[in-house]
């Protein structure tokens, strides 16, 4: 899980989206919890499916899987970002301009089997949630591969050296979106603010994209403006499916904490049971971290947000300048109890239905500066 505030990081935003999370697996009938996940007995499973994907080399006749790309057509031209276990790379797949998330599966002999495992699951998470989604608010999936020993990763003198690929590594392609990260967006825009009508069109297609998502019953499990992806028209997609899961009927099957540390609901934070209403909670951080252009709790230890947030109902401050309508769909958003939250359907009409004529933003229309609703300066 990944505990931090947020990560402030300029270039190489689109990468870093793309490394974050590890998921657990869930198939069309069979749900797991995610604290709950037995490894050995899902690297045994995946160990099969590994044997039957690597086979098809020495089987030309054999099908591949829908999502399985051509790797002649794959080129890999540059590093975008390093993780843990894997690096992106920008590239170009039959014409398109792509991101190219490669993970080594611990065959450097330092993962532990535990932590290949959990690897390995989450590949198979990320592309059986991924590659039937079709949505403009959701980063495009191209494809992905497993076995990757063809690829050709062009090597440089000032790398570390280790370029050689694992032969069980795999690879996932999807679209490359140039703008970067939602949340760098907001650090640019950190003193002079936003337009309300771009905070509402953000807001927007986000709460869109999350609408769709819950209509497929997915739940993301980690949104937040790190995991926004904007393209060169501002447009918002979201990314990074490593801890999205398919919902499960029963909610007492999903706990667990998974997300990022601000964003998380309270019962996530509890570890009790939760649904998609989750995600919901963490919209409601994004709306006000969008109109605010700056983080929750920037200077609060983890377990001091975890204990307010849960304890105390502790939430960002909204600035007084906030127009009213705007406020009362982040208070509803983030309801400390979730059946009080709306959904996100009905987050998309209350944002469709604000007047952003007259502004109302942190930034007048006839101003360059923003407004000065908190009492002490924040950020650079």
């Amino acid at each position: 899980m990944d505990k931090s505030n947020g990560n402030e990081g300029g270039e190489g935003a689109h990468g870093e989206s793309m490394m974050k999370g590890v998921g657990s697996l869930s198939g069309k009938d069979v749900y797991v919890r995610a604290d709950k996940i037995d490894l050995k007995s899902l690297d045994l499973q995946f160990e099969k499916y590994l044997t039957r994907a690597l086979s098809r080399d020495n089987n030309p006749g054999r099908p591949k899987e829908e999502w399985e790309i051509d790797l002649s057509k794959l080129d890999i031209r540059n590093v975008i970002a390093h993780g843990t276990y894997g690096t992106v790379y920008n590239g170009g797949y039959d014409g398109m301009d792509v991101a190219v998330k490669l993970l080594d599966w611990g065959e450097d002999g330092i993962a532990t089997e535990a932590e290949t495992a959990a690897l390995r699951a989450s590949f198979q998470q990320e592309v059986a949630v991924w590659h039937k989604l079709d949505h403009p608010n959701v980063t495009k999936f191209i494809g992905a591969s497993m076995g990757t020993s063809e690829l050709r990763i062009p090597q440089k003198s000032s790398d570390s050296g280790n370029t050689s690929i694992p032969s069980r590594a795999c690879c996932v392609v999807v679209e490359y979106l140039p703008g970067g990260t939602l949340k760098n967006f907001l650090i640019k825009n950190r003193r002079k603010k936003l337009a309300y009508k771009v905070v509402v069109q953000l807001a927007l297609d986000l709460s869109r994209g999350l609408s769709y998502l819950h209509s497929r019953r997915i739940v993301h499990r980690d949104v937040k403006t790190e995991n926004m992806l904007l393209t060169v028209q501002r447009t918002l997609k979201i990314a990074d499916f490593g801890v999205a899961r398919v919902e499960a009927q029963n909610p007492k099957d999903m706990t667990g904490e998974t997300g990022t540390l601000g964003y998380m609901a309270p019962e996530v934070l509890d570890g009790k049971p939760y649904n998609r209403r989750c995600d919901v909670y963490s919209f409601g951080i994004c709306l006000w971290e969008v109109y605010c252009c700056d983080m929750p709790y920037p200077d609060l230890s983890f377990a001091e947000v975890s204990s307010a947030v849960v304890r105390q109902n502790l939430r960002p401050e909204i600035p007084r300048c906030c127009p009213s309508a705007l406020a009362n769909i982040m208070r509803k958003c983030w309801d400390a109890n979730p059946e009080k939250r709306p959904d996100m359907a009905e987050v998309v009409r209350l944002l469709e239905a604000l007047d952003t004529s007259k502004g109302g933003g942190m930034i007048p229309e006839d101003q360059v500066q923003g407004c000065f609703c908190f009492n002490t300066t924040r950020g650079p």
